[in-house]
């Protein structure tokens, strides 16, 4: 009888500690460069060591910080939308334009709304429903939105009702209410992205989503959902913008595809999809207020804060990358 020897085991590799987990994270870069921003901020000028001064500073960007929170999701389920700027604009000019014909407020809001829906739906239809690339097709609905918005507006201000601007004075606990739609927006998102089984899916389309249909998700139809949702958002995020300004032109945000896309970017979203987190965005959005506070503090031009801002994409890309190029290993 022979003996048989048993097969050589393959050792598995040990665990790594939970310190080293937390600090190859994106999320804890983008808070690390938060805090150092902060520090280099106060060596400009005094006002950074005031909370006060960066909620108020906050609310000038609170509108796109809010849109970049639901742009995360759809770039973790592997898609990306760069026309929500876009449809910010023609929303607004929408909802200022109906009322200025004398339709009633609150109607005048619904239909902005419905505005931004409607673009969303364009978006998935021809992204989703005809399989085109979402990066090309939401290349062509930014110029055709902001175009429209032009068309509609012209080269005015068309201003809103006396009683429904200053949305950025209102307070509550003594913080400007966009900042509190804000936080609130983020933590609905991040209970959503991180406790439920929805959440677990858009994880796992963007992941694989050959193998997300193998397991039975209908990866069309939350594709779907998300494109539907960002562009409800966005009309909601111009009108804000809207009553913030006290007036609405074509060229509302314009070139805030760029800040939205670096916010999800820099909190650590993978541009593939499959990885990224709203913590990492909420965190990217702090920084980049700080970051641009800080610049027009330091009077610098705006082509110069523009390319600064476009070098933090670039980095925030490669070191996303790397870092999670290091994990899988």
């Amino acid at each position: 009888m022979m003996n048989s020897t048993p097969a050589p085991t393959r050792e598995l590799a040990p665990a790594r500690p939970t310190w080293h987990i937390v600090l190859v994270r994106p999320e804890t870069m983008t808070f690390l460069l938060l805090l150092f921003g902060l520090v280099g901020a106060s060596f400009l000028s005094p006002f950074f060591l005031d909370a006060g001064y960066i909620l108020r500073s906050f609310t000038l960007t609170a509108e796109m910080s809010i849109v970049a929170l639901v742009l995360t999701m759809v770039v973790i389920s592997g898609e990306i939308d760069l026309s929500p700027a876009a449809n910010m604009a023609l929303s607004a000019c929408i909802f200022a334009w109906v009322q200025d014909a004398g339709v009633p407020l609150p109607i005048a809001v619904i239909v902005g709304l419905l505005a931004g829906l409607a673009m969303g739906a364009l978006n998935a239809f021809m992204s989703i429903r005809m399989q085109l690339p979402s990066i090309i097709v939401t290349i062509g609905t930014l110029i055709f939105f902001r175009g429209l918005a032009q068309v509609i507006a012209g080269d005015r201000s068309i201003r809103v009702p006396d009683s429904f601007i200053g949305i950025n004075n209102v307070m509550i606990a003594g913080i400007p209410l966009p900042v509190v739609i804000f936080v609130l927006v983020a933590i609905l998102l991040g209970l959503v992205l991180g406790t439920t089984a929805v959440g677990r899916q858009i994880y796992q389309i963007g992941t694989n989503q050959q193998a997300a249909l193998h397991a039975g998700i209908n990866a069309k139809k939350i594709k779907v959902g998300l494109f539907l949702v960002l562009g409800l958002v966005s009309a909601a995020a111009g009108i804000m913008a809207a009553s913030r300004l006290g007036s609405v032109r074509y060229d509302l945000v314009l070139g805030g595809e760029l800040q939205m896309v670096l916010m999800a970017m820099l909190g650590g979203t993978y541009i593939f999809g499959g990885r990224g987190t709203i913590l990492g965005t909420f965190l990217a959005a702090w920084l980049l207020v700080i970051v641009s506070t800080g610049m027009t503090v330091a009077n610098l031009l705006p082509a110069i804060q523009l390319t600064v801002l476009g070098i933090l994409l670039i980095v925030a890309i490669i070191a996303t990358n790397f870092i999670y190029a290091r994990t899988q290993r």
